[in-house]
């Protein structure tokens, strides 16, 4: 039986490599999908023009599919979204925020759509606005999360009850067997975003990637919930973060010691202290750096091998 994942993006592997801002450019979304997974550019952390560059630099470096992930809250989101049609990407995953603005516009241009999602309601959401199929995102993942701290073990069973296109499970998936795990509970496919941070082809700072790999169980906590949720690993500013929140904040303080472009400070230019070091609690099973075509055949290496044993029971 064919995979709904492999057939809808016409991939060998129904693995997709999570577009993560300021760690997926077109190195390592062309190294995904020339291994045969989906590779994603992470359109978060680009301005048009940069977004454009990584787009071609992509179909230079792969035949095979790719796409873009774009969350909605994007300042120049039109722009970025012609930019996507001009350059003939034929797959976007969108995020943060709703589907039914940008997904009948896209389908209309022939693209493939995927909504990112962190509960059942969002999910009925998406699926009515005619997306294509559906990323379900647990608590454990990197980045921004959802509020409800719904974990991926509770969260794709629910999801997949609910829905009838094709599912795509996030959160906490690192290996074969959790990959196994998400498949056995109804997901089509995963996706994977905090492995491939660890890799050669990364976009992230070399000492962001030590961290991840040095990062041990209990190493993040979600947090900064009053503007969107976001799991960090602890350092000086997460800390800092945690001292004002016993002083019972506003909005306006937090933002304040937030800043600007604590995420780039911390995984782009690699600053310890007072960057923003977004990484899944699944860093704690990270213990190397490697190239993304090596990582994605030890994920399915396992996945086989965690298949067999399951099957002796």
């Amino acid at each position: 039986m064919e995979n709904k994942i492999c057939k809808l993006f016409n991939v060998e592997h129904p693995i997709v490599q999570a577009g993560m801002i300021w760690n997926s450019g077109w190195k390592l979304a062309s190294a995904v999908s020339n291994a045969g997974g989906l590779g994603l550019i992470g359109a978060g952390s680009m301005y048009p023009d940069v977004l454009r560059a990584h787009i071609q630099k992509c179909k230079k470096a792969t035949s095979k599919p790719f796409g873009v992930n774009v969350p909605m809250l994007y300042p120049n989101i039109e722009e970025i979204m012609d930019i996507i049609i001009e350059e003939g990407v034929s797959i976007v995953f969108t995020s943060a925020g709703n589907p039914k603005t940008w997904t009948s516009w896209l389908k209309e241009r022939g693209v493939t759509v995927v909504h990112v999602v962190s509960n059942v309601k969002f999910a009925l959401k998406a699926e009515a606005s005619g997306v294509d199929a559906i990323v379900a995102e647990g608590f454990e993942a990197g980045g921004h999360n959802g509020r409800d701290e719904t974990t991926t073990l509770t969260l794709i069973p629910m999801v997949k009850q609910a829905i009838k296109i094709p599912l795509i499970a996030a959160g906490g998936i690192a290996t074969g067997r959790g990959m196994l795990a998400t498949m056995v509970l109804g997901a089509d496919g995963v996706q994977v975003g905090s492995r491939f941070v660890a890799s050669k082809e990364s976009s992230a700072h070399q000492s962001f990637k030590d961290v991840v790999v040095q990062a041990e169980d209990g190493a993040t906590q979600l947090t900064l919930k009053e503007l969107a949720p976001v799991r960090l690993i602890k350092n000086k500013f997460y800390n800092d973060l945690q001292e004002l929140y016993k002083t019972n904040p506003n909005i306006e303080q937090i933002k304040e010691l937030l800043g600007r472009a604590r995420a780039k400070k911390g995984m782009f230019e690699g600053d310890l202290e007072e960057g923003e070091l977004e990484i899944g609690q699944v860093a704690g099973l990270i213990h190397d750096i490697k190239p993304a075509a090596e990582i994605l055949k030890e994920i399915l290496l396992e996945f086989q091998e965690a298949k067999k044993e399951v099957a002796m029971f």
